[in-house]
C-alpha cells in the first residue's frame, strides 16, 4: 500500500509540471517572461518593448528583452530563459520557418510560447499549431491603405479613370505582397480600373528602390496627370513621392499613403507645405506589446490560455489628425 501512495504522490507533482516548471504560478512575482524581437533598433520593436515593461510594472512579473537577430540568438536566448527559470516567452522570430524548432526547445524547457507580429510556421509553411499569435493582417491593412486613398481622391473629385496607379512591388515578401494586394483590391472595389494598376518592383524595400522603380513607372505612363501610390511601408512609399516630385507630380497631383506611422512619415507631416505622402495606417505596438504580455502571465498564473489569433488593425493618420491619434495610443 506504501508503493501506491508513494506513486500517486509522484504522479501528482509530475502532473504540476510541465518539462520540469510549474504549469502556474499563483504569485505574478514569481513569473518570468522573455520577449525575444529580431530588429531591437527598429522602433516598433522598442515601442513592443516598452509597452510589455509597462505590462511588467503593473503586473509586478519580471521581464527578459533579448535581441535575437538571428536563429543562433534565438537558441541561445532560449537557453538563457530556461537557466533563469523563465514560465513563458514572447517571440517575433528572425525567421518564422524557425517555428518547429523554437516550440520543441520551449516544450522541453517547460516554457509557454507566444509569437507576435510574424507567425510561425510549421515545415509546410502553414502556422504552428499550439501557439497562440498576435499579429497584422496585411492583407487588411492593405484594404485600409486603399480605402484611404479612395476616399481622399473622391473628396478632391478625381475621376478614377483618369488616375494612374502605381503598385511598389516587392513580392518575394508574402506580407508586403499581402499588404499592397489588398490595397489594389479596395481601390478596384472603389472603382479604379485594374488596367491602371502599374506594377513597379523594387530591387530593394527602402526608399531607395522605391525611388528606382516608381521612377521606371512614371516614365512608361507619362499619359496619366494624376497618381495615387503605395508600399508595404513608410519608407517605399515616400520613394514614390520623391519619384513623383522630380518630375513635377506635387501634393495637388498625387495622393500616396504608408504604413505603419513611422517617424518617415511624422517627417512628411512635418514639412512646411504638405507633400503627395498624404497618409499613413499607423498600426499599434501598444497591443503587441502590453496585451500579449497580460495574456502571457495571465496563461502562466491563472491558466488562461491566449486567443490562439488575434488580428490588430490600424488607424489612417495625416497632417492633420497624426498628434491626437498618436497620443490615444501612448506613443
Amino acid at each position: 500500500m506504501r508503493f501506491h501512495w508513494k506513486t500517486l504522490a509522484l504522479a501528482i507533482a509530475s502532473a504540476a509540471l510541465v518539462g520540469g516548471v510549474p504549469a502556474h504560478a499563483a504569485d505574478p512575482a514569481d513569473v518570468k517572461i522573455g520577449f525575444l524581437v529580431k530588429q531591437p533598433d527598429d522602433p516598433w520593436f522598442q515601442d513592443e518593448w516598452r509597452f510589455a515593461d509597462q505590462a511588467a510594472k503593473e503586473k509586478h512579473f519580471t521581464l527578459i528583452k533579448i535581441a535575437t537577430p538571428s536563429g543562433e540568438k534565438v537558441s541561445t536566448a532560449l537557453d538563457s530563459l530556461a537557466a533563469q527559470k523563465a514560465q513563458g516567452v514572447i517571440i517575433c522570430a528572425p525567421d518564422v520557418k524557425l517555428g518547429p524548432g523554437i516550440a520543441a526547445k520551449a516544450r522541453r524547457a517547460g516554457i509557454k510560447l507566444m509569437s507576435v507580429d510574424d507567425q510561425l510556421v510549421d515545415g509546410h509553411g502553414a502556422p504552428l499549431p499550439g501557439v497562440p499569435h498576435m499579429g497584422i493582417s496585411a492583407y487588411k491593412i492593405g484594404q485600409q491603405v486603399g480605402q484611404a486613398i479612395a476616399d481622399e481622391t473622391k473628396r478632391r473629385g478625381w475621376n478614377p479613370a483618369e488616375v494612374g496607379i502605381i503598385r511598389i512591388a516587392y513580392d518575394q515578401l508574402p506580407t508586403a505582397k499581402e499588404r499592397t494586394t489588398g490595397a489594389v483590391d479596395a481601390l478596384k472595389a472603389a472603382g479604379f480600373p485594374a488596367a491602371n494598376v502599374i506594377d513597379a518592383p523594387e530591387m530593394t524595400a527602402d526608399t531607395e528602390g522605391a525611388f528606382n522603380a516608381a521612377n521606371i513607372a512614371l516614365t512608361k505612363h507619362a499619359n496619366f496627370k494624376r497618381w495615387v501610390a503605395f508600399g508595404s511601408n513608410d519608407d517605399t512609399t515616400v520613394g514614390a513621392v520623391r519619384a513623383a516630385e522630380g518630375r513635377g507630380i506635387g501634393a495637388d497631383a498625387m495622393v500616396a499613403v504608408g504604413i505603419n506611422g513611422s517617424q518617415v512619415a511624422l517627417n512628411e507631416f512635418a514639412k512646411p507645405k504638405p507633400t503627395g505622402f498624404y497618409g499613413s495606417i499607423l498600426l499599434n505596438p501598444r497591443q503587441h506589446g502590453y496585451q500579449t504580455s497580460v495574456n502571457m502571465v495571465n496563461w502562466i498564473t491563472k491558466n488562461q490560455a491566449p486567443p490562439p489569433l488575434v488580428l490588430t488593425s490600424g488607424t489612417l493618420i495625416t497632417r492633420d489628425n497624426e498628434k491626437q491619434a498618436r497620443a490615444a495610443l501612448g506613443l
